[in-house]
């Protein structure tokens, strides 16, 4: 189980139509407090249930996706780490 494991899996739950409304909601507009941040459309109950099936983690690989483009791969980092 690796980083390249989970970003495969959030790539296949990933919606256009969410990340287009995530932008909106966090402002990722130019001179916008969330500016440059990157979604790719998850919701945070799926998010969880991912969270769970990866709680093993290594801390290595914990890491690389704190420091994701992405931001439900950080997101996803940090519930794991919860957990």
């Amino acid at each position: 189980m690796n980083a390249n494991d989970v970003k495969q899996k959030l790539k296949s739950l990933a919606s256009p139509d969410v990340a287009k409304s995530s932008m909106r909601f966090f402002k990722t507009g130019p001179g916008q407090y969330g500016e440059g941040d990157a979604f790719i459309g998850i919701k945070v109950p799926t998010l969880r249930a991912v969270s769970r099936e990866f709680r093993s983690l290594p801390l290595e690989e914990i890491r690389s996706l704190l420091s994701s483009l992405i931001h439900e791969e950080r997101h996803l980092a940090l519930m794991i780490l919860v957990l």
